[in-house]
């Protein structure tokens, strides 16, 4: 006979088992579709390496070191992109088609923790997208090099930037209909790609004022400036603390907007 958690630390131990199963079946689907995974995840930062960190280069181009500028930025691009993916589409899907929500909402979890077990896994999976880049950077492109003190840094900013992009996808995926997804990701996912500092230093971009701002607007700014700084600090890039404080921010907005909106939509 199961007994039922009768104190609030027998209830927490509970919470806790219970998020990191679900978790962790999410984790192993993914294990799963590994090879499948890779490819979206890859391509097309693979092709923005190649043809501006090789191709320009060595066709004169684009100066030399830019490589350094731009492998932070993709890596916090993956980061961001792949964690919105991940819990936006399934969530719209899950929602609308086939229900399977209806069994996550069947586990010993209240709402709330159901909705923040689905931006730790974009997140996860955001983290992955981000790292295997690495390899893939410094097999294609020349001459990258890395300041590795600033690697715990960067390591916590990309967590961040992961969190941010599952908070962000959980927006998304609770906000929208099925009818319209694909409209909203043509006209959310270009613009937060090329306005997120990935191909170029915020900082340099002060004579376009009114772009600036826009990018500023942007988490994977902070993310892209803030593994700048920590990796490749010769580059000019906003300050840590800037970066820091701003991907925290948009944790916490992303995050209460999305499990207000999961709350409501698992309630309907």
């Amino acid at each position: 006979m199961t007994t039922l958690p009768t104190t609030a630390a027998d209830r927490r131990v509970s919470t806790t088992r219970a998020f990191l199963g679900v978790l962790g079946r999410d984790v192993a689907v993914t294990g799963r579709e590994f090879g499948s995974f890779l490819s979206q995840v890859l391509v097309q930062p693979f092709f923005l390496l190649f043809v501006f960190g090789k191709v320009l280069s060595q066709l004169g181009y684009i100066a030399p070191g830019y490589a350094q500028l731009l492998l932070p930025g993709l890596l916090a691009l993956n980061a961001f992109l792949v964690a919105v993916q991940a819990v936006a589409l399934p969530l719209v899907i899950d929602f609308s088609y086939t229900k399977e929500i209806e069994d996550r909402l069947l586990a010993p979890l209240s709402t709330r923790m159901v909705a923040v077990e689905k931006i730790v896994f974009g997140a996860v999976r955001g983290m992955i997208g981000s790292l295997v880049m690495i390899p893939v950077g410094y097999l294609v492109l020349d001459q990258v090099t890395w300041h590795l003190g600033g690697l715990p840094e960067s390591a916590l900013l990309l967590v961040l930037g992961a969190l941010a992009g599952g908070a962000a996808g959980l927006v998304i995926g609770t906000a929208v209909s099925p009818r319209r997804i694909n409209i909203v990701f043509a006209v959310v996912i270009t613009p937060l790609l090329f306005t997120g500092s990935t191909q170029f230093p915020f900082l340099q971009i002060s004579s376009l004022r009114w772009f600036q701002v826009i990018c500023a607007l942007n988490p994977i700014t902070y993310v892209a400036e803030g593994l700048r700084g920590a990796l490749t600090p010769q580059i000019p890039h906003l300050p840590g603390w800037v970066c820091f404080g701003a991907l925290v921010l948009a944790c916490l907005l992303f995050g209460a907007i999305g499990i207000q909106g999961f709350v409501r939509r698992a309630l309907d």
